[in-house]
């Protein structure tokens, strides 16, 4: 497989709205990017609390199932810290990955649309 540069994951750092941080991925959270995820997740979790840490997704290109354990370290870690971690602006692709892969509403807190379906293909009573 050939890598483009412009296929790497950028990340930038900037603080959110609501004071927390947030990270923009741009480009492929992959076996070679997911590990800079979490170094750089960390590396925020440890400069000062936080009340949430921010995975702006709008230009995430691909995610293979070693950015998903990526995405879930960054949620362990974030979590453990006592904050709340938040997929803002998620591509049609990743909310399908993790709803395949039952992680929508662990990473997200909103259930799938295939959880909340009965066996005839209607929305279950709640």
């Amino acid at each position: 497989m050939t890598t483009h540069p412009d296929d790497i994951l950028h990340l930038t750092v900037c603080t959110a709205d609501d004071g927390g941080v947030c990270l923009r991925l741009v480009g492929e959270l992959d076996w070679e990017s997911a590990g800079d995820l979490v170094e750089t997740a960390r590396e925020q979790l440890g400069r000062q609390p936080r009340p949430a840490v921010h995975l702006d997704c709008a230009q995430l290109s691909v995610c293979d199932s070693t950015g998903l354990s990526a995405l879930l370290m960054v949620h362990r870690d974030v979590t453990a810290a006592g904050a709340s971690l938040r997929l803002d602006n998620r591509p049609a692709f990743l909310d399908r990955m993790l709803a395949l892969t039952g992680t929508l509403d662990h990473l997200t807190g909103t259930p799938s649309r295939t959880a909340r379906l009965d066996g005839d293909g209607t929305d279950a009573p709640r």
